[in-house]
């Protein structure tokens, strides 16, 4: 398999890691947006958190609030962002959280900032999201 996160796991690539679980790893992002930005992802190879089985999906979040008490150490704020399949935006095809310790000076914003605009749905197209969407 050619993932740059499995050949992380497997450490074929060196980099900084900040810590380990059962099913989790974590470690400093090669490419960060900003200082101590840090990825947990499963060590098993998934695309999406729902290709994970239950207990994997339970390790990597316990991991996730580990970690985050560490990263919001570093500005007092923490974006956690997953971008869930290739359409929303993931870029290496394994799952992976981001902990971006955030600013009020940094250059990010908002997530409505990353859209053009707020969607405007009707009353039909309100209740039927609702209905497919409800558990």
């Amino acid at each position: 398999m050619d993932c740059i996160f499995c050949k992380i796991i497997a450490k074929e690539i060196p980099c900084k890691i900040l810590g380990e679980s059962a099913s989790s790893i974590s470690f400093l992002d090669a490419f960060p947006l900003a200082k101590g930005h840090v990825l947990v992802i499963p060590k098993n190879h998934h695309q999406k958190i729902q290709d994970m089985s239950d207990a994997e999906n339970t390790d990597l979040f316990s991991f996730v609030h580990k970690m985050i008490s560490k990263v919001d150490s570093i500005s007092g704020a923490t974006l956690v962002a997953v971008h869930n399949g290739k359409e929303a935006g993931q870029e290496v095809p394994h799952v992976h959280v981001h902990l971006v310790p955030r600013s009020s000076n940094d250059s990010a914003s908002a997530i409505h900032s990353m859209f053009d605009g707020t969607l405007k749905l009707s009353d039909s197209e309100l209740n039927e999201l609702y209905e497919k969407l409800k558990i």
